[in-house]
């Protein structure tokens, strides 16, 4: 898995978008923006840093006005008009200006106005201001109310919070901005450069895996005057690239530039996966999350959504690149949704061993990958086996630490070529096997994790009876429950779950006893908390809908829970019932089940 140095994926810390302090280690973060405490924040530090008023005497104030168009109508007193010109003059000769210089000041003189009482007004000439980016028109900045749903407590949700991150408009009356700007959203708003009014947008698509979300907006005047941006192609390494979006430090828009300084497969810390990404080192910062990246001329190569925050880090952002953007609008537009990225579902390991590569029967020309593992709710379980070697894919050949050719002068992982394709697409899989090379036309899906990393915007499941809360493990949950380092608070067995089980079918899921709201009816089970459930009366829980419809059809006289640790809970089943509505009540849950186990 590419950038081992931090150790792993789901090892890189995630600050959400409450702008909360960074710890000293290495952490990719989000770059959108909370409008409520980083604005409040940035103006107190303005203010502490900002200069003290002073009074300027009148002949200091005539030489700082200089930089403003001055203007005033001519007097009738000539002779004080010619001493002013005459001194001006002197102190244009004294400074050594050009004739062109003084020619320009003339005319700027030439087309003084007046105020009422015919005395000077300061006015900025703004004909001079150029675009820095032509397309800038077209980025937005977006504004989003986020209610997220509490995982610890899954019969409600968490207090409201807003942010603001940046966007930008594509063809087809289309937004683009970052998946996790408008996760969670219950209100969306977008706002254009130089527009004093907020337009209510709609969220059309949310791309988990490759952090991307596609928004619209009804309203005919939002799309006047704007032309869409436009696509380029995947920069080189070097190649210029501009930010452009609205980050922390101001309301108006913030461009920064700089180069392309890496491209390889990259963790994307909201989807948990690794699909390609460019390295820059322009500063990008918290709410640039959603703005485009443009190239030198004026094309979008990519859309800034992560940085790397660390005391010996300097200006590191991450950019998703343009094949990556394509793939999502045209997923869209292929299928009405986003689908998603598909894999290869299998972990496989490198073959540069030469002792390993002769004893599985490698030929010295052949290079490739042996397979560990494969999922087995993955199209290729019924094809593929442990200790294949997998030779090349779609007729690209794998070297043996699964790299593939990419562009001149780079190799990139292979698993780049398989996000190339879609859900549902076919892919030429050779492979070799007891010394023998077969070919397998292989179905391609997207990737079923025993504990995902994402629940795509749905609440919660849970389920409750005598006060056991019974919960489905998602990440979500594990970072609601152990907080973000909870890869080093959560449970080992969960870790462990997390890290290395896979899923024996597609709706498999990991079920523990989430707290126990205290009864008499559970009197001695109080400390039981995040405990995988293994089985209820003799039989397996396969997920929790099983696990709820297995308890409430319950005619035994007691309810017995096998957990893990060899761990039993034993009810009698009529008294437990009997006492869920009592607690219900107590705590205010407005149902023992939620809405998903209903149907």
């Amino acid at each position: 898995m590419p950038n081992r140095r931090w150790s792993h994926l789901n090892s890189i810390l995630l600050l959400p978008l409450h702008n909360e302090t960074p710890t000293p280690t290495p952490s990719l973060v989000f770059l959108s923006n909370s409008n409520q405490k980083i604005n409040q924040q940035m103006g107190q530090s303005k203010r502490k840093r900002g200069r003290k008023h002073k009074t300027v005497p009148e002949d200091e104030a005539a030489s700082q006005d200089s930089k403003y168009d001055a203007v005033s109508i001519p007097t009738t007193d000539t002779a004080t008009e010619a001493a002013e010109t005459s001194d001006r003059d002197s102190h244009e000769r004294r400074r050594g200006r050009s004739k062109k210089t003084k020619a320009a000041s003339a005319e700027r003189r030439s087309s003084r106005l007046a105020d009422s009482n015919g005395e000077a007004v300061l006015m900025p000439k703004w004909e001079g201001a150029v675009k820095v980016v032509p397309s800038m028109d077209a980025v937005v900045k977006v504004f989003c109310v986020h209610t997220e749903p509490n995982f610890s407590l899954p019969w409600q949700r968490k207090r409201q919070y807003s942010s603001s991150s940046s966007g930008f408009i594509v063809a087809g009356r289309r937004v683009l901005t970052n998946a996790h700007s408008v996760e969670h959203h219950t209100q969306v708003k977008l706002k254009k450069r130089g527009s004093d009014t907020k337009y209510l947008a709609t969220v059309l698509a949310i791309g988990t895996e490759c952090d991307i979300a596609l928004l619209t907006v009804s309203d005919d005047e939002f799309w006047e005057g704007v032309s869409p941006v436009e696509f380029g192609e995947l920069p080189a390494l070097q190649d210029a690239v501009t930010v452009v979006g609205y980050p922390i430090g101001g309301d108006t828009i913030s461009v920064t530039s700089g180069v392309v300084s890496r491209m390889e497969i990259l963790s994307y810390v909201h989807g948990s996966t690794e699909l390609l990404g460019l390295q820059i080192d322009a500063a990008i910062n918290s709410g640039n999350s959603g703005g485009p990246a443009f190239n030198d001329k004026g094309k979008c190569v990519g859309i800034a959504f992560q940085s790397l925050k660390h005391e010996d880090v300097e200006n590191i952002g991450y950019v998703i690149p343009t094949p990556v953007i394509l793939h999502f609008i045209r997923d869209y537009e292929k299928n009405g949704a986003y689908t998603g990225f598909p894999i290869l579902g299998v972990e496989w390991q490198k073959m540069e061993n030469p002792d390993l590569r002769m004893s599985i029967g490698m030929g010295s020309d052949q290079k490739g990958v042996r397979i560990r593992r494969i999922e087995p709710t993955a199209p290729e379980s019924h094809v593929l086996k442990p200790s294949d070697v997998i030779l090349s894919f779609d007729g690209i050949n794998i070297a043996n630490d699964g790299t593939v050719p990419f562009r001149h002068g780079e190799r990139i992982g292979f698993s780049y070529l398989v996000s190339q394709k879609y859900t549902g697409d076919r892919a030429l899989v050779k492979v070799l096997r007891n010394s023998q090379i077969l070919e397998f036309n292989i179905k391609l899906a997207t990737h079923k994790r025993l504990i995902p990393a994402h629940i795509k915007g749905m609440p919660p499941s849970y389920y409750i009876i005598a006060g056991f809360v019974f919960t489905a493990v998602s990440v979500p949950y594990l970072r609601s429950e152990y907080g973000k380092d909870y890869e080093f608070d959560a449970p080992v067995k969960l870790l462990d779950k997390h890290l290395h089980s896979m899923a024996q079918s597609v709706d498999e899921q990991l079920v523990v006893v989430s707290q126990v709201l205290v009864s008499d009816i559970n009197i001695g089970y109080e400390e039981i908390v995040n405990t995988q459930v293994l089985a209820f009366n003799g039989k397996p829980v396969k997920n929790l809908k099983s696990l709820a419809h297995m308890v409430e059809s319950c005619d035994d006289e007691y309810l017995k829970f096998d957990l893990e640790y060899q761990q039993i809970v034993v009810l009698k089943t009529s008294t437990a019932k009997a006492a869920t509505l009592d607690i219900l009540t107590t705590h205010c849950i407005p149902s023992a089940t939620s809405d998903d186990l209903k149907t």
